[in-house]
């Protein structure tokens, strides 16, 4: 190698990572420019001149098929379905208390009591679930408050998908039982458990 080549790599070497308001050097241009259509450009490859094409009538996005009107309003014209349109398994009833533990009981709480952390901080009270009020409601009415929300509680029609929703309205029903439950309720074998976990004697 010739001895200027030397000093000549030296200084190239230092110039590797410098700040420069210089546009980079491309030498593969890879998807770099590719021919594309930006948001709202226009084109003449279309009658209309949109590049960005309108949904074509039916489609339906992935994962979104209704299976009825009932399943994804929670009613049946004008009604709500009085019991979940779904098979409630003890998947379900976890999914539910997961996805209320995550959207639902900030503000009412883990027992659904309505005194989550967002109430304490002055955000107004929600429905205790486990009031009469609440328990009167049939299953469809408590979806559908999820899905489009009441009085100061938002719409949770786009952070929670429709199969969640049921699986949170069992976790409800859940809860409620859970506050009005008779040792009766308890299977008799299992009773004695219930003295043993409380302390009772």
């Amino acid at each position: 190698m010739k001895r200027w080549c030397i000093p000549l790599l030296v200084v190239l070497a230092g110039c590797r990572g410098q700040a420069s308001s210089d546009p980079p050097i491309h030498l593969f241009g890879d998807m770099d420019w590719q021919p594309k259509f930006q948001p709202e450009e226009g084109t003449s490859l279309f009658p209309d001149g949109r590049a960005m094409r309108p949904i074509v009538e039916g489609t339906v996005a992935q994962g979104s098929l209704d299976e009825s009107e009932a399943y994804r309003t929670g009613k049946e014209g004008e009604t709500f379905l009085a019991f979940a349109p779904i098979t409630v398994d003890e998947t379900v009833i976890r999914r539910g208390q997961d996805r209320f533990n995550i959207y639902c009981a900030p503000c009412h709480d883990q027992s659904g009591s309505g005194q989550g952390m967002v109430v304490k901080r002055g955000y107004p009270p929600p429905i205790d679930l486990a009031s009469e009020r609440a328990i009167g409601l049939p299953d469809g009415e408590i979806f559908n408050v999820i899905t489009n929300g009441v009085r100061n509680m938002p719409s949770y029609r786009k952070q929670i998908p429709v199969k969640d929703r049921w699986a949170i309205v069992t976790w409800v029903r859940v809860l409620q039982h859970s506050q009005h439950a008779r040792v009766d309720d308890v299977p008799e074998a299992q009773r004695g458990n219930i003295a043993k976990e409380s302390g009772t004697p």
